[in-house]
């Protein structure tokens, strides 16, 4: 079920219809819980003084990009 998108397909374009399937599948299912909590740990960040450090450590450290599918070497 949570199987990574990158994994999933052999192409781009596969690996867009598969992510896109996973969001509605996910928006349909958790959509409105997910929403509530999200909401509730980003007002206990913010109230806590958190958001300030959480910014600086994204703009120290950005994620570009995705990190790369692990190698199946050594897997046997």
């Amino acid at each position: 079920y949570l199987e990574p998108a990158v994994a999933a397909s052999s192409s781009p374009s596969q690996r867009e219809a598969y992510s896109q399937r996973k969001a509605a599948e996910f928006n349909e299912k958790c959509g409105k819980i997910w929403e509530t909590y999200r909401n509730c740990v980003q007002k206990a960040v913010k109230a806590k003084g958190l958001d300030t450090l959480l910014q600086q450590a994204r703009d120290e450290n950005p994620l570009t990009e995705p990190p790369p599918p692990p190698s199946s070497e050594g897997l046997a």
